[in-house]
């Protein structure tokens, strides 16, 4: 069963006109059209637990600095937190035993044409577009399932005093140069040239977010609905992939992949033990954390695209984050929602995380200037075959938006397992052209 908002069930209780200032509380932009009206937030209450991947910010008591802000304009609503450390795991696992609090992230696993089951419609797409980007990626029928708080570029999270000692000043514009400047780091320096997180998986999956970044392709994504082998030369996923197992079996990465461990690895590659990770852009702000509660330099972070370059520029995919979502059995449906609201419009946590915000209009973050000096290409992806594309991978078994296929091609790469890079992409295309051809 689908809710609206509120007892009105309001299509438009999200359709707002905004301009994100970066500040928290009861400044900023004009009174809200929000979930309730100004006059009435004070009737809002209830106590609501909010699931987040950011355990950073849960144990630092960051967010709950947040919810004190959200109190000042709705001071019934209590705001618990649960933070989870592999998300995708955990939230899946709460989804399923149907257990999984007011406000939470949309695990990327979950196929978009189940989102009506487990979340409450938040708007009208065609509205809520007005006013936010990405809209279209929580989006069932029109009806607004999911709301990113942030966009994330793809690429590489770096740290530049590291790549500076080994002697590398520019970006790496091709696949060759890149693993020749990892080799360099090697020879030149102490660090780790680079970093699998292999052990939490999720970090892997981050590579499926450059799809469209070798052919600079806003359609790559969907293109995938009518293509029987994708792990071939010169498409994005034999491209992205293949320069993952190199970086491997060049032996370019820590030496025991099934050991990593993602908080510490922040720590490693903020005081340069570590130089380099396929991340996305949201990791910036937590590595310049990390460097400096580590007494490193935040400034020596830094962000660049994949090593590619298409007709002379450098492309990056820019999608959202995580999307916000309401339980659709939450007993607390306004203070949810209110929640949703506030911390995406109001609380300043994207401008505070270096990060892209979701709201129209509002500015580059400083730590992604870099691409807008060097003119990359920042590309959308269309989401018009999404869930074929979804239902081909999963009935091929493959799993593009979760951790084990890459982590077998780490295993291949690093020798832990018998056989090749051909072999392996061989049978993912013979899986995937399998599926695909069902699919029709």
């Amino acid at each position: 069963m689908r809710r609206g908002w509120g007892a009105a069930g309001s299509a438009t209780a999200l359709a707002l006109v905004l301009a994100l200032s970066g500040c928290t509380g009861s400044g900023g932009p004009a009174p809200l059209a929000g979930v309730v009206s100004t006059a009435d937030r004070s009737k809002v209450s209830g106590t609501i637990t909010v699931l987040t991947n950011r355990v950073d910010q849960v144990n630092s008591g960051l967010m709950k600095k947040y919810a004190a802000e959200f109190n000042k304009l709705y001071p019934k609503v209590k705001v618990e937190f649960e933070g989870l450390v592999d998300y995708e795991g955990e939230a899946g696992e709460r989804l399923a035993k149907g257990d999984y609090g007011d406000v939470l992230l949309i695990p990327d696993s979950l196929p978009a044409g189940q989102y009506p089951v487990y979340f409450s419609s938040l708007g009208n797409s065609r509205e809520l577009s007005d006013t936010f980007d990405y809209i279209d990626y929580g989006t069932v029928d029109e009806h607004v399932y999911g709301i990113a708080n942030i966009g994330i570029a793809s690429g590489l999270v770096y740290n530049k005093a590291v790549w500076a000692k080994a002697g590398i000043t520019e970006w790496p514009t091709t696949p060759d140069r890149f693993i020749e400047d990892l080799r360099a780091i090697r020879e030149r320096t102490q660090a780790v040239p680079y970093y699998t997180n292999y052990h939490d998986g999720w970090p892997l999956r981050q590579w499926s977010d450059a799809i469209g970044v070798p052919t600079c392709d806003n359609t790559a994504r969907d293109k995938l609905a009518g293509t029987a082998a994708p792990w071939t030369p010169g498409k994005d996923l034999y491209e992205i992939d293949s320069l993952l197992y190199r970086a491997v079996h060049e032996k370019l990465t820590e030496s025991e992949p099934q050991t990593t461990d993602w908080e510490t690895s922040k720590t490693l590659l903020g005081t340069g033990r570590v130089a380099t990770m396929e991340l996305g852009s949201w990791a910036v702000a937590q590595m310049q954390q990390a460097a400096r509660a580590a007494g490193g330099d935040p400034a020596d972070i830094g962000f660049m695209p994949l090593p590619v370059q298409r007709d002379g520029h450098f492309c990056t995919v820019v999608q959202p984050d995580y999307k916000y979502a309401v339980n659709v059995h939450s007993a607390h449906q306004e203070a949810a929602r209110a929640w949703l609201e506030w911390y995406i419009t109001r609380s300043g946590s994207a401008a505070a995380d270096e990060s892209i915000s979701s709201v129209r209009g509002a500015k580059l973050p400083v730590s992604l200037q870099p691409l807008d000096d060097r003119a990359v290409r920042m590309i959308p992806q269309t989401r018009e075959q999404l869930a074929k594309v979804d239902a081909i991978d999963k009935a091929a078994g493959i799993g593009l938006d979760a951790p084990d296929y890459r982590r077998r091609l780490v295993d291949l790469a690093s020798g832990a397992v018998p056989g090749d890079l051909d072999g392996y992409f061989a049978d993912l295309n013979r899986r995937w052209g399998k599926a695909q051809k069902a699919a029709g």
